[in-house]
């Protein structure tokens, strides 16, 4: 459930103009965002802005508003393709995907995340997969999820930057007992954190956690160097994630706690095709403003043929009754 208060006009204002300096900037002055950009905001203590994208406008959008970070997130399988879990996605459905962001992208990094079974078989298809989003994707890195150490490696080895996830970790949430706050006691934070220097150890370039206790989230990225972000980790972290469809009222199904709806552009669509079929149905839609037109020697010759001759006489007579 959403809580508003009177602070919250206040609050949107100054968590909108928290990145005014780099969304107004002309577009020649902003510089591609880079693994040294992001390794220097964690060292500066300047939050990093991370959203997803899963295609041409959202991309576009992103990246106009002065966004550091792109994920191309397999949410796309819940957000757009109507999965109820993030489980039946595939490369086939993410490499065009990356494709369509990276096109939009001028100044935003780009990382593409692994779905579901295209990394855990064996380094070899770990590798391979991740080529496919730096090579036909055009990500500049790869996330993958989880602790697997083994695999993000190889990865690291072949050449190519890799986010990790840890905390709740939707790809095996049925192994943390479905979807719930991870890292909530002293145990449970030492392994994440274990799992977290081990994973910087391998050569991950940056950590996202999700669904964790602020002072949990926080201590962790206070013990890495490298950048660790966080989606529902509180506000300690070195930036935060926010699927995209839940920041702007595009998702229906559930809203999660740590959600901030910025607008509902779902209902504003909703009500535009509302008044859309409305105007269609009852004539009003399209009018003059709308028409193309055919200039007088063209239509005299449409006239001179019988199979047009009555159609255009009677629009004619139409529109010198709508005159009169």
């Amino acid at each position: 459930m959403e809580i508003k208060s009177d602070n919250d006009t206040k609050d949107t204002k100054n968590l909108h103009s928290a990145t005014p300096a780099r969304a107004n900037l002309p577009t020649e002055e902003r510089q591609k965002v880079t693994i040294l950009t992001l390794q220097k905001q964690k060292k500066m203590k300047q939050k990093t802005v991370l959203v997803t994208a899963y295609d041409y406008p959202q991309a576009l959008l992103a990246d106009k508003a002065g966004v550091d970070v792109i994920i191309v997130g397999d949410s796309i399988g819940m957000t757009t393709y109507g999965y109820k879990t993030t489980l039946p996605v595939s490369m086939e459905e993410m490499i065009p995907q990356c494709k369509a962001v990276w096109r939009a992208t001028k100044h935003a990094f780009v990382i593409g995340d692994m779905p579901f079974m295209s990394y855990q078989e064996s380094n070899q298809q770990a590798i391979h997969n991740a080529g496919r989003f730096i090579k036909d994707g055009a990500c500049d890195a790869v996330k993958v999820e989880g602790a697997v150490i083994d695999r993000i490696k190889a990865i690291v080895d072949a050449g190519i930057v890799v986010m990790s996830h840890l905390g709740l970790t939707p790809q095996t949430r049925t192994k943390l007992g479905g979807y719930r706050v991870q890292g909530k006691t002293k145990e449970q934070a030492e392994i994440i954190l274990n799992q977290a220097l081990k994973l910087q150890e391998a050569g991950c370039s940056f950590l996202l956690l999700e669904a964790m206790p602020r002072e949990s989230a926080g201590f962790i990225a206070g013990q890495l160097h490298i950048p660790v972000y966080g989606i529902g980790a509180g506000d300690q972290v070195d930036g935060q994630l926010v699927i995209m469809h839940d920041l702007i009222g595009m998702f229906f199904e559930f809203k999660s706690k740590f959600v901030k709806r910025y607008c509902e552009a779902g209902k504003i669509i909703q009500d535009a095709l509302i008044e859309y079929t409305h105007e269609v149905r009852t004539g009003r839609f399209p009018t003059s403003e709308h028409f193309y037109e055919i200039n007088d020697e063209e239509l005299e010759k449409l006239l001179g043929d019988h199979r047009w001759k009555y159609t255009i006489i009677e629009e004619k007579e139409k529109k010198i009754k709508a005159v009169s």
